[in-house]
């Protein structure tokens, strides 16, 4: 996750007095990590529709006067019209409804020539092992219910050029391990996973628990393998 927020980080190249808007900002890292950036003439603005995740952010950010957060979510930034002189947002926009009128309304935020970084995974790439392959089909199968775009990024270029942004680029990152701790991927979804999959699509709560065991199990004796494809992208408002 650390390796993700640096190649965020280097992307979104914030400079000291800009005005950052981290759509979607969880506890907020990104919030933590700008404020040093941008410094006391910048500003870094956190949105994130879930209460919980704002106070977490609000608990990491205590203390740092050029932070603030606002309750909102990305298809509606609480902002004002070119508020902002970049955006980000990560590991987003796969969860939204109607991607392309999320960035057009995050791109209202920005000032012309405006900078956007939208971080993304395109769970089809996902390979994660398991001794029994047809449970993890099926897990996976239903885990991708609780995404909008599963496969986000392959239209992410278009709907960027859509919603008004121009030199749309983007790069790809594999995430690859064969641990669980915290600061993987894995990590922290296996316990998402277990838990959202529990007595849906036929998996009862006994083969969720055994699933999630099997995986704790695979890296304890360093069988464990887990990789999938993330897409980095960054774009200009025209």
């Amino acid at each position: 996750m650390e390796e993700r927020r640096a190649l965020v980080r280097t992307a979104l190249g914030a400079q000291p007095g800009e005005r950052i808007l981290d759509v979607g900002c969880g506890p907020g890292y990104y919030a933590a990590d700008l404020a040093a950036t941008v410094g006391a003439d910048g500003l870094v603005v956190g949105v994130d529709s879930s209460p919980e995740m704002l106070t977490l952010a609000q608990s990491r950010c205590a203390g740092l006067p050029n932070v603030e957060f606002r309750k909102g979510d990305a298809a509606a930034p609480p902002a004002a019209e070119g508020e902002f002189d970049a955006a980000l947002s990560v590991q987003v926009m796969e969860y939204v409804t109607d991607p392309t009128a999320a960035l057009e309304a995050i791109g209202r935020c920005l000032v012309p020539g405006g900078r956007l970084v939208v971080w993304d995974t395109d769970w089809a790439t996902l390979s994660w092992h398991s001794r029994d392959p047809g449970r993890m089909e099926r897990v996976l199968r239903v885990f991708d219910e609780h995404l909008a775009h599963p496969s986000l990024p392959r239209t992410l270029a278009p709907r960027l050029r859509v919603a008004g942004f121009s030199d749309v680029r983007f790069t790809c990152h594999t995430a690859a391990t064969s641990e669980l701790s915290a600061d993987t991927v894995p990590g922290p979804l296996v316990g998402l996973v277990s838990s959202f999959v529990s007595g849906r699509g036929g998996i009862s709560p006994d083969e969720a628990t055994a699933w999630a065991a099997e995986q704790h199990a695979l890296a304890e004796s360093g069988e464990a393998f887990f990789a999938c494809t993330q897409f980095c992208f960054t774009a200009t408002r025209t």
